[in-house]
């Protein structure tokens, strides 16, 4: 997994899954504080992801949202829409609306 940022947008990229899951909730955190307000988090180059991971965003998401901020996420493959679904936890997070459909 890599980590990188483009301003208030946290890039990620490569297997997100268990193994990966401390550093990313790590960077989300720094990354709500160093830019205090919404931020987000375009995962377009995710290759894979597991239940443990997605859990990791909804948490950070309800986190923001106590807090008055949101996390967006970009780029969801059809694998993490599918697994968003399945699972529930996109009730728990804030997808990118898609420009064609606004």
């Amino acid at each position: 997994m890599e980590i990188g940022s483009d301003g208030p947008t946290l890039i990620l990229s490569g297997d997100f899954d268990v193994r990966s899951t401390g550093a990313v909730r790590s960077a989300i955190n720094d990354h709500l504080e160093a830019w205090g307000g919404d931020i987000t988090i375009d995962i377009h180059a995710v290759e894979a992801v597991d239940l443990t991971a997605l859990k990791v965003l909804a948490a950070a998401s309800r986190r923001a949202l106590r807090t008055g901020h949101h996390i967006v996420l970009t780029g969801a493959s059809p694998q993490v829409l599918r697994m968003l679904h399945l699972t529930h936890l996109i009730r728990l997070v804030e997808l990118e609306r898609d420009e064609a459909t606004a």
